[in-house]
């Protein structure tokens, strides 16, 4: 590990705005009748429940972005509107750290990161506490469905703590991720209430404002090499279990996005 990368985990401690928890807080190994330990189950952190109350200057509905990266976007949005609270979340600490520096120097009372995997997630939020979810530019994840952030598997985490009404926002340069999605809403009969694989050939969706001038720096990334970028906005209102969309062409869309899966996910971008 790189002295520069040392450097920004020691920081990363002393900053007030940015929850790292250890895994002992939110695993729950007990012990079986045979002194055996049982298979890892997830425990409530004391921060569930009540992060207005330790983590903001105001009690504001909560509005997440899972995979914040360095955080921009984050920050941005909580800028443009101080009536939310933000809280970023991701595991990487090296680039939480840059987003949590500007938030502690500008003492920004609204917003917060986290850090930890969204495997986790529901270990820090209680039902009702988060207003809307926005998933930035997350890895496709095209050959594991469980593993992608808007795969049923994980809509059913979201759903445990997110308010009635509110809304998922998937905003990605990947296609396949886009129309997998969209096939998963369809497959649940989730409100879908924007939707463009073309996002900037449509300024005008949902008002237009921050979803076109807050850009997270793969965005930019990608816009410079020509690529489109997408939005799907749904609400996460269903009853009984969310299931697996059927009709999805995996292959296809797995083909259709090798060129830019080769060229810009290829592990370099930090």
């Amino acid at each position: 590990m790189g002295h520069g990368k040392l450097k920004r985990f020691a920081e990363n401690e002393t900053f007030r705005c940015l929850l790292q928890p250890d895994a002992s807080q939110v695993l729950d190994r007990r012990e079986g009748v045979s002194g055996r330990g049982l298979p890892l189950s997830l425990k409530d952190h004391d921060i569930k429940g009540r992060w207005n109350e330790h983590m903001f200057g105001a009690p504001q509905p909560i509005v997440l972005e899972l995979g914040c990266g360095r955080g921009e976007y984050t920050i941005d949005l909580s800028l443009r509107d101080p009536s939310y609270n933000y809280i970023g979340v991701d595991i990487k600490g090296a680039r939480l750290w840059r987003g949590a520096k500007y938030a502690e120097e500008q003492q920004l009372p609204n917003v917060a990161f986290l850090r930890t995997r969204i495997e986790f997630i529901t270990a820090f939020f209680a039902p009702g506490e988060v207003s809307d979810i926005w998933i930035t530019f997350p890895d496709p994840q095209m050959s594991s469905e469980n593993s992608r952030l808007t795969s049923p598997m994980f809509l059913e985490r979201y759903r445990k703590f997110l308010r009635s009404g509110g809304v998922v926002r998937l905003k990605t340069d990947s296609r396949f991720l886009h129309e997998y999605t969209k096939a998963v809403c369809e497959a649940n009969s989730l409100e879908v209430i924007a939707c463009t694989d073309d996002l900037y050939a449509n300024p005008g969706i949902e008002g237009g404002g921050a979803l076109y001038e807050v850009k997270t720096h793969y965005e930019k990334m990608f816009l410079e090499q020509g690529f489109k970028i997408t939005y799907l906005a749904f609400r996460l209102e269903h009853e009984g279990p969310l299931v697996n969309p059927s009709s999805f062409d995996a292959a296809y869309w797995r083909a259709a996005e090798a060129p830019r899966t080769t060229n810009l996910r290829g592990g370099t971008i930090d």
